[in-house]
């Protein structure tokens, strides 16, 4: 039975199967010859083409891409296309696309290879283009655009091509305003990094070069914190193995501040570290402790910094009131000098003109030789005719000699000079002037010298400055004095000898002050240099007299009017006001906060360009407004001829030295 199932039906299978095998042998057969025929057809399509130059062929695809288009979109998105085009010249699909609304957009639809043509430069109508049907001498068709079409499109171009050359032109003014705006951001922040700076060191060749120091920083804070953790519950062990790692990565940190300083064994003892900690961690965090141990942490160094700022501001006040030893031997060695010449030689030549109004007189005051050298050498060098400059210098006894022995050796050419010794003014006693008085009295010798105080760096460094050794001299309060020390004169112009003159400054004697006393350039750009910031308006004397927000000015480049200073009787306001202040009530000690009560109101301002400060303390000054200054001061701690010295302002100084000088040479003084 089994045996004639299977026959029967594999027997009536193959009777089933016969019309598939015919199917197939009919397919082998017909389908090389559609093949060839097809072939045949389509070479004769591209023959036909091929005929058709290839501009008309481009025609042609821009009209079928033309209707594609019409059969995608509706009539109303046609028209904006026309519009557009007809504003904008030849428009491209793709910024239709991107400027169409939402709900005019079509949406599920490929990017067709009529849509590829259409981002060719073309010219849409709404229409299809009306075209002439020309055909050439085969009777293949050539399509030409109309003359209207030929103007429509010559004019196209002649728009698209203005509006390419405005929006260039655009660009052009847009890019200058940037730039312009960054170079003016640049200037505030010009060199405002204090001291030498290098673009190349080593620290900014990694922007996390220092990433291993600080990780190694990171772990000795919390290894103090868990030592201390430790110490309070007792855990022996634990804490003389925190101790031992902490050495360790003490002394492999040491002062390292960069990664590519530090030696190859620190890597292991950072993973030995972060295995202690995190056994520590493990027995004995807990969040209060650990937050109150860092913050007492915290709070001790910034006591430690508070310390250390102090300290840092007496060294640098100290720095900056010491003499160098360099200046310090030249004033000796020309000292010896001058006594060792005959009284004859001594004498400066012109001096008559020491009391002639009608030439330029300037005052200066200085006990130090090297910088009133640099004022009248650079005043000389810039002047018209240094002829008509006379130069009244006054120094103390210490260094008289010295001073005169310098300008007999390097006379300022025609310019005639003068030093006196302020310790020969007779008139300038305690019982005349309030504050020789009042530097005799017991208290201000408590004050400067603090008797019966600790003795520290960090005890009152806040008011270090007002401790300058400068207050106790006469020279720094003589500039009160101008009439009684030059009673024939008119006007004077006194310089400090911490400034460099760049230019001819003669015109100063013919600003009109309009009735004032004293010209001056204000300094009231900034709050702190204003009458508050010098005054105490606690004080109802001051309260009632001073307006607090009143502009502050400079001194160090000031011309007086001498004859109106004797009618408004300038002395005797700078006496009542400084016996006011015999308890320094009113302002702290010094010669600016005086002078802008004495001369509060009596000031006419100068143009800024006479006079620009800040050279001795301000790293950021303006290069074009020190270029373009007629006097540039070193007002602040860091005086040219100290080590301390802001480089980039030092060669302004140092160019009116003399350091081929043999005495300059002898005693080390150098660039």
């Amino acid at each position: 039975m089994t045996p004639r199932r299977g026959f029967s039906f594999a027997k009536s299978r193959g009777k089933g199967s016969c019309f598939p095998v015919l199917g197939f042998i009919l397919l082998c057969v017909l389908a090389p010859v559609v093949f060839f025929l097809a072939r045949g057809l389509y070479a004769a399509d591209l023959d036909y083409i091929s005929d058709v130059p290839r501009k008309q062929v481009s025609k042609w695809r821009e009209w079928q891409a033309l209707q594609d288009l019409k059969s995608l979109l509706s009539e109303e998105v046609l028209n904006v296309i026309v519009s557009s085009t007809n504003d904008l010249g030849p428009f491209s699909l793709d910024n239709f696309r991107k400027n169409l609304s939402a709900s005019w957009r079509v949406v599920g639809l490929e990017t067709s290879n009529s849509t590829q043509e259409l981002n060719q430069p073309t010219h849409v109508r709404q229409e299809k283009p009306k075209m002439k049907d020309v055909r050439s001498s085969d009777g293949v068709p050539l399509w030409t655009d109309s003359p209207a079409h030929e103007t429509r499109r010559h004019l196209i171009e002649k728009r698209r091509e203005k509006r390419a050359a405005e929006l260039v032109k655009k660009d052009n003014v847009v890019t200058v305003k940037l730039e312009n705006a960054a170079i003016e951001r640049s200037k505030s922040v010009e060199s405002a990094v204090l001291g030498k700076y290098s673009l190349w060191r080593k620290e900014i060749e990694n922007e996390n070069g220092d990433s291993t120091v600080r990780l190694m920083r990171d772990q000795i804070i919390m290894a103090r914190v868990y030592l201390s953790i430790a110490r309070m519950k007792n855990k022996v062990e634990l804490y003389q193995e925190l101790i031992f790692r902490l050495k360790e990565s003490q002394r492999a940190l040491g002062d390292i501040v960069s990664d590519a300083d530090l030696h190859h064994s620190a890597h292991g003892k950072i993973k030995a570290m972060g295995q202690i900690l995190s056994k520590a961690r493990e027995l004995l965090y807990d969040c209060k402790l650990v937050t109150g141990k860092l913050r007492a942490m915290l709070q001790t160094a910034d006591d430690r910094v508070r310390s250390l700022k102090k300290q840092s501001t007496f060294l640098s006040q100290l720095a900056a009131k010491t003499i160098p030893n360099g200046i310090h031997c030249l004033s000796m060695r020309l000292t010896i000098d001058y006594y060792l010449l005959p009284p004859e030689k001594r004498m400066f030549p012109r001096s008559e003109n020491l009391e002639n109004p009608s030439l330029y007189h300037y005052a200066l005051f200085s006990d130090n030789v090297l910088a009133a050298s640099v004022v009248v050498n650079s005043t000389i060098t810039n002047a018209k005719d240094p002829s008509k400059h006379v130069f009244h210098i006054v120094t103390d006894k210490l260094n008289f000699g010295a001073m005169n022995m310098w300008f007999l050796l390097n006379p300022p050419g025609k310019a005639t000079v003068h030093v006196e010794n302020v310790d020969e003014f007779k008139w300038l006693n305690s019982s005349y002037c309030p504050v020789l008085r009042q530097l005799e009295s017991s208290t201000m010798k408590e004050y400067y010298f603090k008797a019966g105080h600790p003795n520290t760096l960090s005890f009152g460094a806040s008011n270090l400055k007002y401790r300058n050794p400068k207050y106790l001299s006469m020279l720094n309060h003589l500039r009160f004095y101008l009439p009684q020390v030059y009673p024939k004169l008119d006007k004077i112009l006194f310089l400090d000898d911490d400034i460099v003159v760049q230019k001819d400054l003669t015109g100063l004697w013919d600003v009109d002050l309009n009735g004032k006393v004293n010209g001056a350039v204000e300094t009231c750009g900034q709050s702190f240099h204003r009458f508050d910031k010098y005054l105490n308006f606690s004080n109802p004397h001051i309260a009632r007299n001073f307006d607090p927000n009143a502009c502050g000015w400079a001194y160090g480049m000031n011309i007086f009017d001498l004859k109106e200073w004797k009618k408004k009787d300038i002395t005797g306001i700078y006496h009542k006001w400084q016996n006011m202040n015999e308890d320094r009530v009113l302002w702290k000690l010094g010669t600016l906060p005086p002078g802008l009560i004495t001369f509060y109101g009596l000031t006419h301002p100068l143009d800024k360009s006479w006079h620009v400060l800040g050279l001795g303390y301000n790293p950021s000054v303006d290069r074009s407004e020190i270029d373009n200054a007629a006097v540039v001061h070193y007002n602040g701690n860091m005086k040219p001829w100290l080590e301390i010295a802001m480089t980039k302002y030092r060669s302004y100084w140092i160019k009116y030295v003399k350091y081929s000088h043999p005495y300059l040479r002898t005693c080390k003084l150098n660039e």
